[in-house]
């Protein structure tokens, strides 16, 4: 019965939000409005609402809000997958370098190519590389696989900060810089129907597959030994949903920039209601992470006239819920 409530609880969470989000910002529309206006389309439903408000909800704020879910829900579901297969709660996709590869990549592009398409390409290459970057350093020897390719990852991601700081140093304050600037600390506010099907092409092939194994990162989650007496390949799954991770986190990055926090603290709550077992846990976290991006990027365009990038409202919201986890967590060591 727990476990039902809380389903209906999140997908409830999710419709509430989507609704509230579109009727908030600096130009409000009923609730009311919002509901009749998005039912239109199938049901023969009289004009109650305005032009503008009609226009404001399909073609302005659906597009973004569908962009954030999407993204809000592919984030948290690779943070899921990552804290499963490195047995740790306290990782997110940072960890294996692919988002800092997904952000130098679309820096690059950038600075040579200009805003559009070419930063999705470059954040893929970015974050393809930065994962065969890990892969190399990562030799299996010595310590155990998954330290040494967590620290593989803080390598790479170093070195990709790096870079991208010395891009931001380069740029041309007058054309180049503001955007980049503002590009790298995330923001839904160039969210269009054309951007929301790339997200959609890279993302639902790759969360699904992570859905489908999810059973198998329960087994990963035993350790590689466990694994591989369960007749699983520890090294070839790993190698995949790294794939998968990779393509997401690259298509959420070229569309909204640099996120950060979602994948981190969505599946460790998630966790707390749902418990350990990934079979609950990766819909959950996507499901929760949908909301919370959602909800992130409505704040962002509505608390003051100047819309504040959703990247620092993630930050602001993520860093202390991530403080209380690791007090939870040191709590339950000392216990």
């Amino acid at each position: 019965m727990k476990v039902s409530v809380l389903w209906s609880g999140l997908v409830l969470l999710l419709a509430a939000v989507l609704l509230l989000s579109l009727a908030a910002g600096r130009y409000p529309v009923p609730i009311g409005h919002v509901a009749a206006i998005l039912a239109a389309p199938v049901f023969d439903i009289t004009p109650s609402w305005s032009p503008a408000e009609a226009l404001v909800v399909r073609t302005v704020r659906l597009p973004r809000l569908l962009t954030a879910g999407l993204a809000g829900a592919g984030l948290a579901l690779c943070g899921a997958v990552l804290q499963g297969i490195f047995r740790n709660p306290l990782v997110g996709p940072q960890t294996i370098g692919v988002s800092s590869g997904a952000a130098l990549g679309g820096v690059v592009a950038i600075m040579l190519l200009g805003f559009g398409w070419p930063v999705a390409g470059g954040a893929f290459l970015g974050a393809v590389l930065a994962l065969l970057a890990v892969l190399a350093i990562h030799d299996g020897r010595g310590l155990s696989a998954v330290l040494t390719l967590v620290l593989a990852g803080v390598v790479v991601s170093a070195f990709c900060g790096a870079m991208v700081s010395f891009a931001t140093y380069v740029a041309d304050p007058e054309t180049k810089l503001p955007g980049l600037v503002f590009w790298l600390m995330g923001s839904f506010a160039t969210a269009t129907w054309p951007k929301l099907g790339l997200l959609a092409l890279c993302s639902l092939p790759a969360g699904a597959l992570m859905l489908a194994m999810r059973w198998r990162i329960n087994i990963l989650s035993l350790g590689d030994e466990e694994a591989r007496s369960l007749g699983v390949h520890p090294a070839r799954d790993r190698l995949i949903l790294f794939g998968a991770i990779c393509a997401l986190v690259a298509a959420q990055v070229s569309v909204s920039g640099a996120i950060g926090w979602v994948g981190l603290v969505i599946p460790n709550l998630c966790r707390i209601a749902m418990g350990a077992d990934h079979r609950r846990l990766l819909p959950a976290s996507a499901l929760l992470g949908a909301s919370f991006l959602m909800l992130a990027d409505t704040l962002a365009r509505s608390v003051t006239a100047a819309e504040v990038p959703v990247g620092i409202v993630t930050a602001l919201v993520g860093t202390p819920v991530f403080a209380w986890l690791l007090h939870r967590a040191a709590g339950g060591r000392q216990a």
